[in-house]
């Protein structure tokens, strides 16, 4: 076969000029002579009409390369050179001269151990050297790309810096561990690219880059190399103190107050002609921490924020994992958003999809032409309800890839822990299937036993790297041991939401009050298995939307029995053990459901009742954390006992809460009919002057002011059980909070 040049004859010729070599890295750029003392470079660069080959060290002109065909394959001998040496190709176009560093005269900078790592499924840093990663080589700054498609027959980088050719960039196959990479000087923050992958059905698919950290805005998908730009973040103190807290049990987020604000940021609030357009990170700053602040939050919880293409996902069918989505800004944008909110001692939760992702073309679906991150097999791989596919959690790789997301957000950005979305999606091989539409584990089992293994390993692995964070659970079905410790046998979450809880009692405050005495177990029972887990109550964005109506719509009655009801239910669930997380909007009584595509309607806070929900939110949220009984305990049946459950007739619920001193307890009581009862006796574990702290019937909420204002002391009359009472007033529809004034 006639050879054009030494390594290459006339077929790879034409499969280099055509983009169809797998393999260009054995031919172009500078290599021994085979028959020679000398060396031999290469390139390909079409429109090119001449180049010669520069000393990068002297700058001196060492070789003309001779154009081997007319698609611009050029190459030439250097026989006085022995040793290989860094060179720059100086380029004639027609309508300017170029420089450019040969890609081809890189060697791999891949790490054996990293890689290693990768293909055991332990990698937790993987993003560091797949993807696009600035590097230097030789004293030669460029960007490292490296993707995972181990049955390729060919990969090719495309984007701005090559016009969008698929034959100018081809990327090295490390077939062992199925990486593929590339070494590219000359190329500057902001270009936009993709992987051009010839899969293994010779299709050739174009790839956004799984580990992009940028994207670009819908509706184009490619990827964006990230500024050099690095972030100097100011919340050291924060960090360290949420650290050592994990080495004092009192310090620890089990035993302190957790109230936490769901925000989906695209909706929060909106700006410009007609609400259209969103806020950015520093107009967040600015607006939302100060909200949070001072209606007494604790955390903010971030609907998931990785690129989605699609607006009506929310954010929960993400294609690019590692890329914050560009609606808000830019990834500095966000550090900062976390940085200020450190400052001010405002914790940071992200919503997090490691349950599904979208079959969307350019994501990872048949990512290298076979099913790579998913199950080939529908019955594992497909999910039924969201048209999505399931990670293939058995495969090493697949598993590298999330662990590394987890810890890039934690790592990266300094969140505080990370919600799991749709975890009983996971837990489940039959989940939202009929018979026949699964298959059983090895065992002839339902439990997926590879996310199992895998939500082990993350709870694990990121309580181990990042101490004192928190790794919630969204998990609806029973399953035991989800907050139980890894090395105890469980999945090792901190913390699960309570969906019984909140299913339950969502059905009782919906009834007619008249109704309520025939359903009271509906707010008794979730005590019956309180500490069975380390339990959040959530009421989240899924009970404010596809026609569940708002919270406070939910409410039958009038508007003041609506407002009244919700504020005495609130009052409730701040009472209750567990720790509290709202949607935003329900902290003053949005009437609309929730729209992804618009503001929230604070308009609605003009009128005085919206106002006194607001202010009821922000005052219980105060209050709870300055009373340690109220979150102390909140997982031991020690800082929990009933004072009144059985009173059916009057809807009537009386409570005590207990932190660690006698002084340390608080009495809630809870009427949830519309009937006012005075001389009201209730049950009183010590022999204390106690106080009304809070009452939702207090006109300053809007309520019909049946308060107490006198010191309630404990009478040497036992009721309920208990050794002492006092008599109190309980306002329609209420919920009262006693404390203790001091101690007799």
């Amino acid at each position: 076969m006639t050879k054009i040049a030494p390594f290459i004859d006339n077929d790879t010729a034409d499969a280099i000029s055509f983009g169809h070599f797998s393999d260009s890295f054995s031919l172009l750029g500078m290599h021994r002579h085979p028959n020679s003392n000398g060396l031999v470079v290469s390139c390909f660069l079409p429109e090119a009409l001449h180049v010669d080959v520069v000393d990068l060290k002297t700058a001196r002109k060492v070789a003309t390369l001779e154009k081997m065909n007319p698609h611009g394959l050029f190459s030439a001998s250097i026989p006085r050179r022995k040793n290989i040496f860094k060179y720059v190709l100086r380029v004639t176009y027609p309508l300017s001269v170029e420089h450019i560093i040969d890609p081809y005269q890189f060697s791999s900078v891949l790490d054996e151990q990293d890689v290693y790592l990768f293909n055991e499924g332990t990698q937790l840093q993987t993003y560091r050297f797949q993807g696009a990663n600035w590097t230097s080589i030789d004293g030669v700054e460029g960007v490292h790309f490296c993707v995972w498609a181990p049955n390729a027959q060919q990969i090719s980088l495309v984007g701005d810096m090559n016009h969008w050719d698929t034959r100018r960039h081809n990327l090295r196959a490390h077939p062992a561990s199925g990486l593929w990479d590339i070494f590219i000087p000359d190329v500057e923050a902001g270009m936009h690219y993709k992987f051009s992958i010839k899969g293994a059905d010779g299709t050739r698919y174009e790839k956004s880059d799984p580990y992009s950290s940028m994207m670009q805005p819908a509706p184009g998908n490619a990827s964006i190399i990230r500024s050099k730009d690095q972030y100097q973040w100011q919340d050291q103190a924060w960090l360290q103190q949420r650290a050592s807290k994990i080495q004092d049990t009192a310090l620890q987020s089990h035993a302190q107050p957790m109230s936490i604000y769901e925000v989906h940021l695209a909706s929060w609030r909106r700006r410009g002609e007609g609400g259209q357009e969103y806020y950015d990170y520093q107009q967040l700053i600015d607006e939302l921490i100060p909200y949070v602040l001072e209606m007494g939050f604790t955390h903010l919880q971030l609907m998931p924020i990785s690129e989605y293409p699609f607006d009506g996902s929310w954010g929960y069918q993400p294609v690019g994992l590692f890329a914050p989505s560009y609606r808000f800004g830019d990834a500095n944008g966000l550090r900062a958003f976390i940085d200020h909110c450190h400052q001010q001692d405002l914790a940071v939760l992200l919503d997090w999809v490691p349950a599904h992702f979208p079959k969307d073309p350019h994501g990872l679906a048949k990512f290298d032409g076979t099913h790579l991150y998913e199950h080939a097999d529908p019955r594992l791989g497909e999910h039924p309800d969201w048209n999505t596919l399931i990670y293939n959690y058995g495969r090493a790789e697949v598993q590298s890839f999330l662990l590394s997301n987890a810890y890039y957000w934690l790592s990266e950005f300094h969140f505080d822990g990370l919600r799991l979305d749709a975890v009983s999606s996971m837990l489940y091989l039959d989940y939202s299937r009929q018979h026949g539409q699964w298959l059983p584990n090895e065992h002839g089992g339902r439990e997926n036993l590879a996310a199992i293994q895998f939500l082990t390993r993350l709870n694990a692995d990121m309580y181990q790297a990042f101490p004192g964070i928190d790794m919630v659970a969204e998990e609806s079905t029973s399953w035991e041991g989800v907050t139980k410790p890894t090395d105890s046998g469980g999945l090792g979450f901190g913390y699960k939401w309570n969906m019984g809880w909140m299913n339950d009692t969502l059905r009782y405050v919906s009834r007619d009050p008249i109704y309520r005495k025939y359903h009271h177990d509906q707010l008794t029972f979730g005590l019956v298995y309180a500490f069975t887990e380390q339990f959040i109550l959530a009421l989240s964005h899924d009970e404010v939307v596809h026609g569940k109506g708002s919270l406070i719509n939910k409410i039958p009655g009038d508007d003041w029995q609506q407002f009244a009801t919700l504020r005495a239910y609130l009052g409730f669930m701040w009472g209750h053990p567990g720790k509290k997380l709202i949607f935003m909007g329900c902290e003053f009584g949005q009437r609309n459901e929730w729209n992804h595509n618009q503001s929230l309607d604070w308009h609605l806070l003009e009128h005085g009742s919206h106002q006194g929900m607001q202010d009821w939110v922000r005052d219980l949220n105060h209050f709870y954390q300055q009373t340690p009984a109220l979150f102390t305990h909140d997982h031991s049946a020690s800082g929990f006992r009933w004072l009144d459950c059985h009173n059916h007739d009057d809807s009537i619920l009386v409570f005590a809460r207990f932190g660690d001193s006698e002084a340390d307890n608080a009495v809630v009581i809870i009427n949830m009919t519309p009937m006012v009862h005075h001389g009201f006796r209730v049950g009183l574990p010590y022999k204390l002057s106690y106080q009304e702290s809070l009452n939702s019937d207090n006109t300053c909420y809007g309520g019909s002011n049946v308060v107490n204002d006198n010191v309630i002391v404990a009478q040497d009359i036992p009721w309920q059980e208990q050794p002492f009472s006092g008599v109190i007033s309980v306002g329609p529809l209420s919920c009262i909070i006693l404390t203790p004034t001091a101690v007799e």
